[in-house]
């Protein structure tokens, strides 16, 4: 059997991960998205997408894969 590849993350698996982060995370990315009308898998995954990126400063100017 072969696995289905997921090209988003879901609602459950973002609220999962949310679960596992300090509450002040949890909060930051639960503020942003409600301040730029985004779902909280988005902003989840936007946040994990930044993370390699060391030349970013905010989301809004994440490049994934620059930073390596």
């Amino acid at each position: 059997m072969q696995a289905k590849v997921v090209e988003q993350l879901s609602s459950a698996d973002a609220s999962s991960i949310l679960a596992l982060l300090p509450e002040r995370i949890q909060a930051a990315l639960k503020a942003r998205a409600t301040e730029i009308e985004y779902p909280i898998e988005a902003v989840v995954e936007i946040a994990l997408a930044s993370f390699p990126d060391t030349e970013a400063i905010s989301f809004a100017d994440c490049k994934p894969g620059r930073g390596q």
